[in-house]
């Protein structure tokens, strides 16, 4: 059992090639939430010795886009969660900021401008922030000549006003893409682009996706796996978190993702886990481990 680091690690490029795609994974901060709140019923003897928390119960998270490039298609797959926070919100959700996502771009020999894509797995604040950035109080679009994707569910529930669910979503971060004309929806089962498809599986949320990558190339795939398995400490079907909208939903989704990727050996990206964003599932009776993946350090070319 592996456990996570306490302090925001040094973020540095590592790179993977995954079916013609070089995937890198970048940078946005970090933040803190709830131990309990990200584990839900798992006791807590056991998630401590996974995921330390603070005195004041909050364990680190990380808040890691994914760079995917394969000819002239510059792909950001989950943009984390920007800096259009008041130092209030700051405090209460604990944000670190550390290198940004601009900042892990230009280290990959990127501009904003340069991105021809964006992905999202689903839209709640944490993970679609970085969308859109505030200039002289005009909101805009942080990649202005990208095509950006979304859940058609998820962009319902961003604009729909106050729901039980409302306090994850932050409407401007959907409406500005929207209003720009940069905004294409998705539903259930969809192809994106040539080799990277959507499969929109609920749970978490209503229209939260897994996005694979190369899934038509056997022992050649690639799965991000969102806050549908957040860190590599969630790994075991059971251990869902309390912020999912339904519980018995997630269980049977992650029963089925789970058991595929490691029957075919997928490569999964964690998009929350502190210290590792690459590894691969064994499964060990009716259990999962975790293999790391290191990656070539360095980014892209």
């Amino acid at each position: 059992m592996h456990q996570a680091s306490l302090e925001p690690p040094v973020w540095e490029p590592r790179s993977l090639e995954v079916a013609g795609w070089r995937i890198t994974a970048l940078c946005d901060g970090f933040m803190r939430l709830d131990g309990g709140s990200m584990w839900g019923v798992v006791p807590a003897n056991l998630w401590r010795k996974m995921t330390p928390p603070l005195d004041d119960n909050t364990i680190l998270l990380a808040l890691r886009p994914f760079l995917l490039e394969r000819d002239d298609m510059k792909v950001v797959l989950e943009v984390g969660i920007g800096d259009r926070w008041t130092e209030k919100q700051r405090r209460i959700y604990h944000i670190v900021p550390t290198t940004s996502l601009g900042e892990s771009l230009e280290a990959c020999g990127l501009s904003p401008q340069e991105v021809t894509h964006v992905i999202a797995s689903h839209n709640h604040w944490d993970h679609i922030g970085h969308q859109v950035i505030e200039r002289e109080g005009e909101l805009l679009p942080f990649f202005p000549a990208a095509r950006h994707f979304a859940s058609a569910t998820e962009v319902a529930n961003a604009k729909r006003g106050r729901h039980a669910r409302s306090g994850s979503y932050r409407s401007e971060d959907t409406t500005v893409i929207e209003e720009a004309g940069l905004l294409e929806t998705y539903s259930g089962d969809a192809e994106l682009l040539p080799g990277i498809r959507a499969h929109e599986v609920g749970g978490h949320s209503q229209g939260v996706s897994l996005i694979t990558v190369g899934e038509d190339e056997p022992g050649d795939t690639a799965v991000f796996w969102s806050d549908v398995v957040p860190t590599t400490h969630h790994i075991q079907p059971p251990y869902i978190m309390a912020y999912d909208v339904d519980v018995p939903l997630s269980y049977e989704q992650r029963s089925i993702w789970l058991e595929r990727a490691a029957k075919e050996g997928w490569l999964g990206l964690f998009y929350h886990d502190v210290d590792h964003p690459f590894g691969r599932l064994k499964q060990d009776g009716r259990r999962y481990e975790f293999e790391l993946v290191e990656g070539e350090l360095g980014g892209s070319d």
